[in-house]
């Protein structure tokens, strides 16, 4: 897709948690109980479901929809501009939900809890929509409760995602990883895909205007996201604390593990060369995805009906490659495809210099990039996750999701702010400028990838070795 989604999305990017270690006691993993082949398929069913169900919710929750709203309550471009900076910034509580969580024997209860106070709040959002008729001049409070309400939901997200997402690395076997979410994303992709249109033409017609069908659907979206947190029920639940034990304090000085300890530990292994390449890339990416939509409309002054068409086909290609991506990635490991089609990704950009305005690129040339984009993207999106259930050691894991996240999230919204004043720069070129810097910079991003290790992917020079030696045998 033309947006960096992956990083920051509702439904795809739920991730992280788990306690930091006192210093008196001393923890050691203990060996979790082995999962049936039915508990896995019916977990995995039944997260499948949960997916869909988020996505429902998600679709109504944020994205075109909620823009829309702010612009039909009379929103400034600032305030408009706040809801892609918030779910970023609030990345950064990801690492204390991760430690909140470690205090609890429930991954399913905790996630219930927190996901279930955070999408109930959008119910005070849709009473305020429905009866904001009975007051005049009401315009303005709605913006300042609807933006409060997407960050207070947002910020309580932020605490479950880790504890969901290290959830997921326990239930889901890593050879099957990236066919599952895979399969799992395309799922919750068509949803959005078909639902984002329906729901917009429905609020068009609603007899009694937009804002009143707005309100109508947000409660229909929270029952949604509720049923979504039912279905995790029947997701074979996971006690943080069983998977450690306290063992002997003579060995205490030996082997005794604290917040200081942990965090020496954390840059001084492979996962720290992980966080290089994801907080470089997370910026790179944001200095040139917020304003590829933007030069479509104020460089090139294209109809933002053309755009919406494009971006459904970047979406339509990425719900399409998601599988495929999923089954390569188990086959060769998420680290080679990272690199692979993130090179393609760093050249992407320089593709768009020399669009203008003309029919053979209002019907062929932005449609390719659109289509390209949303496949490529599919890639890098579900191996950035993937990748990171690799790369976290298993001790306290999911705290690793957590700060993995918390630095992509500030990376991306430096990026983001970095691209807008880089975009202001005439000496730069304007926008085109940017895309030639963005690509520079994500090239560039790639390098500490070609350092970090993941058990069990290909090399990159075996699996062009491979398919050389397959061209030549069809030849």
């Amino acid at each position: 897709m033309v947006a960096y989604s992956n990083l920051s999305n509702s439904v795809e990017s739920e991730v992280i948690a788990e306690h930091l270690i006192v210093p008196e006691t001393v923890l050691t993993p203990l060996t979790p109980a082995k999962l049936t082949k039915q508990e896995i398929r019916t977990s995995l069913k039944a997260s499948t479901y949960d997916g869909i169900f988020a996505a429902i919710f998600s679709s109504i929750t944020s994205g075109v929809l909620l823009s829309n709203l702010l612009l039909q309550l009379g929103a400034t471009p600032v305030q408009i501009g706040m809801l892609s900076s918030v779910p970023m910034v609030v990345n950064l509580l990801q690492p204390v939900g991760a430690y909140l969580s470690g205090f609890v024997t429930s991954r399913y209860w905790y996630g219930f809890f927190v996901y279930g106070i955070a999408r109930s709040l959008w119910l005070i959002l849709a009473i305020a929509i429905a009866f904001s008729h009975l007051s005049k001049n009401n315009n303005y409070n709605l913006v300042q409760l609807t933006l409060l309400i997407v960050f207070a939901s947002n910020l309580l997200a932020a605490f479950g995602t880790a504890s969901w997402f290290s959830w997921m690395a326990h239930l889901v076997p890593e050879k099957l990883r990236g066919r599952y979410f895979g399969i799992r994303n395309s799922a919750a992709n068509l949803v959005t895909l078909i639902g984002v249109p329906l729901i917009s033409l429905i609020i068009s017609k609603w007899p009694g205007g937009m804002l009143q069908g707005y309100s109508f659907l947000l409660f229909l979206g929270v029952i949604a996201g509720i049923i979504s947190l039912c279905c995790q029920f029947f997701i074979t639940d996971v006690n943080p604390k069983a998977e450690l034990i306290t063992i002997d304090r003579s060995l205490e000085a030996k082997e005794q593990q604290s917040l200081i300890t942990s965090l020496r530990s954390l840059v001084s292994d492979n996962f720290f060369r992980f966080l290089l390449y994801f907080g470089f890339w997370a910026f790179a990416v944001n200095v040139g995805n917020p304003f590829f939509n933007l030069y479509l409309l104020d460089n090139l002054h294209i109809n933002v009906t053309w755009v919406t068409v494009y971006n459904s086909l970047s979406a339509g290609a990425n719900l399409l490659m998601l599988v495929f991506w999923g089954k390569l990635a188990d086959k060769i490991g998420n680290r080679p495809l990272l690199i692979l089609v993130g090179i393609l990704v760093g050249l992407m950009p320089l593709l768009w210099l020399g669009t203008c305005y003309s029919p053979i690129c209002l019907w062929v040339g932005f449609p390719f990039l659109h289509l390209l984009s949303g496949g490529v993207w599919a890639a890098i999106d579900l191996s950035s996750n993937n990748i990171q259930m690799s790369v976290a050691p298993k001790r306290n894991q999911a705290t690793y999701f957590a700060i993995a996240s918390a630095v992509a999230g500030i990376c991306g919204a430096f990026g983001a702010t970095v691209g807008g004043f880089l975009a202001e720069q005439p000496i730069l070129g304007g926008l085109p400028g940017l895309f030639a810097i963005t690509s520079g910079l994500r090239l560039l991003a790639l390098l500490p990838l070609l350092l970090v290790w993941e058990q069990g992917s290909h090399s990159i020079k075996g699996i062009l070795q491979g398919w050389r030696m397959q061209s030549k045998v069809v030849s």
